[in-house]
């Protein structure tokens, strides 16, 4: 094409493209195809956009779907800032060095395939995975390492499938002071659940609590994309597939350990609470105490000085609602009193507090305060036994929650979602239930996140669907037993029980029955 242009219309092009990146991509950048090979680089309007915001803002974030050519029209964006800018450098760090490099191979090839008289900076440094131009601006994938870029003052920072990323907040951390001196960078990924870090900015951005530029691109933004085409695709896709690859979808992206429609039900009914007490303002009341209605308390501890927080729930049993809620940072003995306090309040409902090596000291608090309703089990089989036979042997007060246990009242939570048992107005428990997540087949909070609300209600779960459940069943049996027993005083026999000959009647039988089982009448 040179031999067509005049030294004037030469110098014209390039300024042009120097200015317009949209220009020198549309009308200089080659990509590889693969069917088609080597072709033109024609932007679709998305990405013209994508453009104009790399240059508007400092901070992008991108959330897309698969196949949209952002990888590559980002590439096509760095290698117009390397070229037409001196001393700039770049920084790439993907899920796999392999994925930062092959951006890099994407820079270099645009480069590589530009006219020559376009090339107004050559590489002067020719690495597999870098390479500086002569006007010494420079670009480089790098790992994933706590380290990554930290002795570098960064211009640019592209950060591709940012949610897939492990450990990405620390390493931002160390990276973010890098781009102090008018940095800019660029995080795009597919959605990978929330609570990691590209979500957390992407809510942030959403909330204009950051600096980040946020742009949102489902599959259908590509102009040759229809619903038929959705539908071939997604034929042998699952749901999670299709929410993280093609829907930006968050919530059904991530191995949550609720099902996301069973969290988006939730978020439906959530509520601010009535009013907030407490000596901290953490206890969260939706519903004060009604005569007629039966409660319990949930508790689980921690030591009041770490990471993790001391919860509690007040639920009522007839409408399986949660009605109260706890989480704060006191000392044993002040949540003990707390847990004292409510329970009194709740008509001297019963309190299951788990028995950890904290726990023991707020049931033990529990006990001086006198409260006499507190929840004992077996040690052995977990099996709930009534506070007179608290001196038993093998019997411990509180809830044990083991390797054994944890995972059954964690199932047995997660069913009380999915039947629709409990209903849930806390924020706090929701957020918790949206970062708990299945790591190496175990549910658990994500890292940096917290589960000590979702393991309080767990218990809770449990306590109802066992405990009660099980009074409720024997309650029954005894009713429908008694029930079906009748005594007649017409054919009494007058001999006396024991005797040789002694022949009792049918109502005298029915009446042996009766006192044998007036335990019943009393339990």
């Amino acid at each position: 094409m040179s031999f067509s242009l005049t030294k004037d219309q030469i110098l014209k092009e390039v300024i042009k493209s120097g200015k317009d990146p949209a220009y020198f991509i549309n009308n200089y950048a080659k990509i590889s195809h693969p069917q088609k090979g080597l072709i033109p680089f024609k932007t679709y309007d998305f990405q013209t956009s994508l453009i104009e915001n790399f240059n508007d803002h400092r901070f992008n974030i991108i959330l897309k779907a698969r196949q949209l050519g952002i990888s590559t029209i980002t590439a096509a964006y760095v290698a117009w800032m390397m070229m037409f800018h001196r001393d700039k450098n770049v920084l790439v760090i993907a899920t796999k060095f392999s994925t930062a490099a092959n951006l890099v191979k994407k820079v270099k090839s645009i480069h590589k395939h530009l006219p020559k008289w376009m090339k107004i900076a050559d590489i002067s440094i020719d690495n597999r995975t870098s390479f500086e131009l002569t006007n010494g601006s420079q670009i480089k994938a790098s790992s994933t390492s706590s380290d990554a870029g930290r002795s570098e003052s960064l211009s640019l920072l592209v950060i591709d499938e940012a949610a897939h990323v492990e450990g990405l907040d620390e390493l931002w951390t160390g990276l973010y002071p890098t781009l102090s001196t008018g940095g800019r960078c660029i995080a795009l990924s597919t959605p990978n659940g929330v609570g990691n870090w590209f979500h957390q900015i992407y809510v942030d951005a959403q909330l204009g609590n950051n600096d980040f530029y946020l742009v949102t691109l489902p599959w259908d933004e590509h102009p040759d994309r229809d619903q038929a085409w959705f539908e071939k695709e997604t034929k042998n896709m699952s749901y999670r597939q299709i929410a993280q690859e093609l829907e930006c979808n968050f919530n059904m992206s991530g191995e949550t350990v609720f099902h996301p429609d069973d969290i988006e039900l939730i978020e439906q009914s959530l509520c601010e609470p009535k009013y907030k007490t407490g000596f901290d303002r953490n206890l969260w009341m939706w519903e004060e105490y009604k005569p007629e209605f039966s409660y319990f308390l949930s508790a689980d501890v921690a030591r009041g000085d770490g990471q993790d927080y001391s919860t509690f729930l007040v639920f009522k049993l007839e409408t399986e609602e949660v009605v109260a809620e706890y989480r704060g940072k006191p000392t044993p003995d002040i949540f003990a009193n707390l847990v004292a306090q409510t329970g009194k309040e709740f008509g001297d409902c019963m309190i299951v507090v788990e028995n950890n090596s904290v726990g023991w000291a707020v049931l033990n608090k529990l006990e001086e305060f006198g409260y006499s309703n507190i929840y004992y089990s077996r040690k052995s089989t977990h099996e709930h036994v009534e506070p007179h036979m608290a001196e038993s042997i093998g019997v411990i007060a509180g809830f044990s929650t083991t390797l054994k246990t944890r995972p059954l009242i964690v199932a047995k939570f997660e069913e009380f979602v999915r039947n629709k048992l409990i209903k849930i107005r806390s924020r706090r428990l929701f957020n918790e239930m949206k970062t708990f997540i299945w790591y190496n087949g175990k549910p658990q909070a994500m890292k940096k996140h917290n589960d000590d609300l979702i393991m309080a209600c767990a218990i809770g779960c449990w306590i109802k669907d066992t405990a009660y459940a099980t009074n409720e069943r024997s309650q029954e049996y005894q009713k429908a037993f008694l029930s079906t027993m009748t005594t007649s005083d017409r054919k009494l026999n007058t001999a006396i029980t024991g005797m040789i000959g002694y022949k009792p009647t049918e109502a005298a039988k029915e009446r042996d029955n009766y006192r044998d089982f007036l335990w019943l009448i009393k339990g």
